[in-house]
Parts: C-alpha cells; sequence; structure tokens
C-alpha cells in the first residue's frame, strides 16, 4: 500500500500534465482556425470588390467614354450604342447573326449597361449576391459565346487567337461569382449581414 500511495502523486502530476498539453494545442489550433477563417473572409472580400469594380468600371467607361476602351466620341451618353462595336463584329460561333441582330438594339444596350451596373455595385456593396451570381453568369455566358473561345479562325478565314478553347477568364469570373454568393462574401467588408437581417430579404432567400 505504501508504494502505491508513492506512485500516485507522480501519475495525477503525468495525468494534469498530458490534459494541460493537450489543452495548449487544442487552443493554439482553435487560434490558427480562427485566423485561417479570417484570413480567407478578407481574401474573398478583396476578390469580391476587385470583380465589382470590374464590372463597374465597365459601366463607366462606355457611359462617359473615359479614354480607355471607350473614347468620348463613343460614350452611352453621347449617343453611342454600347453594344454595337461589340456585337456587329461577332464573327464565330454558332450566334454569329443572333448577336448581330442584337447589336445597337435600345434594350440589348439598356440590358447591358444596367447588368454592369448592378453587378458592379452588387458585388463592392456585398448585397444581392445571389442575383449577381446568376445575372452576372449570363452576362458573362453571353460574352463568352460572342467571343467563341473553341474557334480557331473567324468567319473570314483568319485565326482566332483563342489561347484557350474553354477557360477564358469569363469563365474564370463566373466561376468566382458562384463562390463569392455561395460562400457570403458580403458579409465581411461589405453590407452583406445588414442586408439580410432586412425583412423582405429574410422571407425570399434569393434576394440574398
Amino acid at each position: 500500500m505504501a508504494v502505491h500511495h508513492a506512485h500516485t502523486p507522480r501519475f495525477a502530476h503525468r495525468f494534469t500534465s498530458r490534459l494541460r498539453h493537450n489543452a495548449a494545442h487544442a487552443t493554439r489550433d482553435a487560434a490558427g482556425a480562427a485566423v485561417a477563417t479570417t484570413t480567407g473572409a478578407r481574401t474573398l472580400a478583396t476578390a469580391r470588390v476587385g470583380l465589382g469594380f470590374v464590372f463597374l468600371w465597365a459601366f463607366l467607361d462606355k457611359t462617359f467614354g473615359l479614354g480607355y476602351a471607350t473614347r468620348s466620341a463613343n460614350s452611352w451618353l453621347d449617343g453611342a450604342s454600347p453594344t454595337n462595336g461589340f456585337l456587329s463584329h461577332v464573327s464565330a460561333g454558332p450566334l454569329q447573326s443572333t448577336f448581330h441582330h442584337w447589336a445597337g438594339q435600345a434594350w440589348a444596350d439598356w440590358l447591358f449597361m444596367l447588368g454592369l451596373l448592378g453587378i458592379g455595385l452588387a458585388l463592392i456593396g456585398g448585397i444581392g449576391l445571389r442575383m449577381a451570381a446568376v445575372s452576372g453568369t449570363l452576362l458573362l455566358a453571353l460574352m463568352w459565346a460572342a467571343e467563341w473561345p473553341p474557334a480557331r479562325h473567324l468567319a473570314q478565314g483568319a485565326a482566332s487567337g483563342s489561347s484557350n478553347p474553354v477557360a477564358d477568364y469569363h469563365l474564370i469570373y463566373a466561376l468566382l461569382l458562384v463562390a463569392l454568393a455561395a460562400t457570403a462574401a458580403g458579409d465581411t467588408w461589405g453590407l452583406g449581414r445588414r442586408w439580410a437581417a432586412l425583412p423582405f430579404v429574410r422571407d425570399h432567400a434569393w434576394l440574398r
């Protein structure tokens, strides 16, 4: 019995030390997971704002003719069509004639420009990301079809210059839109939480 009592405090000390060691590891793991989660959320938020600026800049440049992709004389405010120049020159893919017919149509101009503006503002503000993902994916799919990356040659026979027959930037942007909506990326550095708390948004999940 004396031997048993002599080893009991030593065993209890080892057991307590093991518990403390495990608890310290668990605390460090939890802290590391929290840091990783925060870093991931901030990374997605940065990507969200960046992609939003891509859409918003396209709207601003085409509307005001800022001199980058659109000259001042070709701005929407100056009476030029934001879709005519692009769609009228589509020269590959099965939808050539359809895009040529749409080029310069008032309804196409308004839908295109409002789409750029709405998607850009939604992404930067972090609200309505599900709607932005759906509308943005549709817009990007149409632009992908207009450029038609699978084509090696244009209708006139010249080389298309396509660098990849499938995965161009339109597809990558669309995948990013879906990822941002699926991860509620508007909650970080955005108005996502406040937007989701609004009664009409809570009642209609597709608005989030």
